[in-house]
């Protein structure tokens, strides 16, 4: 079983999560095991995963998790591919798309002993034009400014500044991820708080730049900036949803 393993939480997903898999199997480094995890979906996206996993170029295994909430799914994702051996977790989302040299980034920068990995989310190119694309950027500036200056973040007791962490571009070592006491699993702002719980007892938390997602901006489109920018501040608040078409 290889040591690396990429989760990927996934609820009616059906329409894109196609992409998001295709986009792994072209990594430079496919020396990983995949493993989706199904948090309810009504649709078919499981039967994607399957078709998938039948041609895949890494092992692919389907998990079920049946509480809402992309928390309950990443710590259930990440806790199983612990208990089968995994030292390293990666983690994308259902409608975003890796660049090729994503998962050898992440490797790398473990092998350079970080023991927390920060990737860089650009915008989907099939989602929005240039405009769209520029107002992403604006989004996740913003988003990233607020976050630093919060004064919860700002604590003694941290190790590490506070920097953006977007769920769908991560990586943790699975010492760290038990250490830290992992996802919280009920619905919240799941991300924020699970780096700060990460920043309580590691300073090896690393930005990596040329660790790269393609990000939906579905919810650009939605909810406008302001919104969006508000939800990227307080990523993962709420149950594990698509984004609105």
């Amino acid at each position: 079983m290889t040591a690396l393993w990429v989760v990927v939480p996934a609820y009616n997903e059906q329409a894109r999560l196609g992409d998001t898999l295709a986009a792994l199997a072209a990594q430079t480094d496919l020396d990983f095991t995949l493993l989706v995890i199904d948090n309810g979906s009504t649709d078919g996206t499981a039967q994607v995963v399957g078709d998938f996993a039948a041609g895949a170029p890494m092992p692919v295994r389907l998990l079920h998790e049946p509480q809402k909430g992309v928390g309950a799914a990443v710590d259930t994702g990440f806790r199983h591919a612990a208990a089968a051996g995994a030292r390293l977790l990666l983690r994308t989302d259902a409608d975003c798309l890796p660049r090729p040299g994503w998962v050898a980034a992440g490797r790398a920068a473990f092998a350079a002993g970080a023991e927390m990995v920060c990737g860089r989310l650009v915008a989907r190119r099939d989602e929005h034009g240039p405009l769209g694309r520029a107002g992403f950027r604006v989004v996740v500036a913003v988003a990233a400014f607020f976050g630093r200056w919060r004064p919860a973040h700002r604590r003694r007791e941290y190790l590490v500044p506070y920097r953006m962490h977007a769920g769908n571009n991560m990586g943790i070592t699975a010492a760290l991820y038990a250490a830290c006491g992992g996802m919280p699993r009920r619905p919240s702002p799941t991300d924020r708080t699970f780096l700060n719980r990460v920043r309580r007892v590691s300073a090896a938390i690393h930005p990596v730049r040329d660790m790269v997602v393609e990000n939906s901006t579905r919810r650009l489109r939605a909810y406008g900036l302001r919104r969006s920018a508000g939800w990227y501040l307080d990523r993962g608040a709420g149950r594990l949803t698509p984004d609105p078409r």
